[in-house]
């Protein structure tokens, strides 16, 4: 089990050679920063972005190609009669034409031309199963791996067990459109330190001092607020020294002392608008491209865990009308994700950036309400580029129809086993324990999928 252990006042004085001024210098630079845990082993991925499809998309729309669809639409054989969340008729055809791309021959949906150009270094997990089809057990399964909230998110853990490469910035942000009411519990620390908790950031308004809430203090200056925050840490140390290994009141010192850094270092990291316009275009101007641009600059700022949410609810939950709202989705998302790929690729930031894709869970292969498709837990794929994962390529399949993960299964604790292991991390060992008794991200499961890492 992983134990905190922080530097003092003191030690951090005297590294930097003592003085009036150094001990001042020692308050700002952290006296109790957190000592880095570090990974088990040398890590394939250094990073992750995450860009979730909020409600679920039918990936036999998009990866995951099945011809039968077509030829027994209208039908309901053996196979396709699984219980969902809601009654669903016979198989809806898939109107999309499907081609091989790369050298891998991948096959993709005409639905994302520009994601197909980056065919060789997606590697697309056609088997993923969950246990629950209702959005808000599916969205906690795939975030902290239970089904219930009050456990801490993959991106806590990761901050956790890493700490930060900046520590003028979060360990874990969070871009959502709008107000999070619905979701904030998805990016929850828990148990965990308060620090490692995911920074909410609204990027649907460009400006960074509304994009973040209180950026900027309006009642007084830099100086006033630096000199406040010392005094603070006097009374905070004083306090701290009479109950020591207080991990509650230690983040709050941590939190403060982020919170008043981040109001230089943050102006500059989510100004998007700081980037040429040939970016902004090549990327895109709507909420997710500027949420895929955002990533990249905090990706390569040293900011651990950048989730992307893709609206603000859950915007691929198409029970009806699904096909047209299928191609807006796809042609929203295509782009931004090609460009943020081929963007890391040219910083030379892909081989250690970790980029997930995917939502909670897929969509049935039946049709609801004529034109709709259920939630389906029992089968779907998400899709994983960089860090040390092999490109071009797909792993496990579904039964002819797309309804059922059948060959080389991979359960959400195996997909977060995985990922820990590409960040460096043992999943058994990686540990926090709480109220009597060890926690872990995987529970008591989880394999890593050793084949898809390069």
């Amino acid at each position: 089990m992983m134990n905190d252990s922080y530097f003092t006042r003191r030690q951090v004085f005297q590294t930097l050679g003592g003085g009036i001024g150094t001990l001042a210098l020692a308050d700002m630079l952290g006296a109790v920063a957190p000592q880095q845990r570090g990974p088990h082993f040398a890590p394939k991925a250094k990073r992750i972005i995450h860009l979730f499809m909020n409600g679920g998309p039918f990936h036999g729309d998009l990866f995951d190609y099945k011809p039968d669809l077509n030829k027994y639409a209208g039908q309901k054989p053996a196979g396709a009669d699984l219980r969902t969340e809601r009654p669903t008729g016979a198989l809806m055809a898939v109107p999309f034409k499907f081609s091989k791309h790369g050298n891998s021959g991948l096959e993709i949906s005409e639905l994302l031309p520009q994601t197909a150009r980056c065919a060789d270094d997606l590697c697309v997990l056609k088997s993923l199963y969950t246990d629950n089809p209702n959005h808000g057990p599916a969205l906690f399964m795939m975030n902290n791996g239970t089904l219930t909230p009050n456990r801490p998110t993959l991106g806590a853990w990761l901050s956790y067990g890493l700490g930060s490469e900046n520590e003028n910035l979060p360990g874990f942000v969070v871009c959502c459109p709008g107000r999070p009411v619905r979701f904030a519990e998805l990016w929850s620390s828990a148990f965990l330190p308060a620090e490692h908790q995911g920074t909410f950031v609204n990027h649907t308004n460009l400006d960074p001092k509304k994009m973040i809430p209180y950026l900027t203090n309006p009642q007084i200056g830099s100086d006033a607020q630096r000199r406040q925050l010392m005094l603070m840490r006097e009374l905070n140390l004083e306090h701290q020294s009479q109950r020591l290994g207080d991990p509650n009141l230690e983040a709050r010192i941590r939190s403060m002392e982020t919170a008043y850094r981040m109001q230089i270092e943050a102006s500059d990291a989510f100004d998007i608008q700081r980037e040429p316009e040939h970016v902004r275009d090549w990327y895109g101007r709507g909420h997710f491209a500027n949420g895929c641009l955002l990533a990249r600059r905090l990706a390569e700022r040293g900011v651990r865990f950048v989730q992307i949410y893709y609206g603000n609810g859950q915007p691929w939950d198409t029970h009806s009308n699904h096909t047209a709202s299928t191609r807006k989705l796809c042609l929203d998302i295509d782009q931004p994700i090609a460009a943020l790929l081929q963007d890391l690729k040219q910083r030379g930031m892909l081989d250690d950036t970790l980029v997930i894709w995917g939502g909670e869970f897929g969509r049935t292969p039946t049709t609801e309400n004529a034109d709709g498709r259920d939630h389906n837990p029992w089968g779907f794929c998400m899709w994983m580029a960089g860090g040390g994962v092999r490109g071009g390529m797909s792993y496990g399949e579904t039964d002819q129809f797309g309804f059922r993960a059948m060959v080389d299964k991979v359960h959400i604790h195996d997909l977060h086993a995985t990922i820990l292991h590409l960040m460096g991390f043992d999943h058994e060992q990686l540990v926090y324990r709480h109220a009597g008794r060890d926690f872990r991200l995987t529970d008591i499961a989880g394999q890593v999928v050793h084949k898809i890492i390069a």
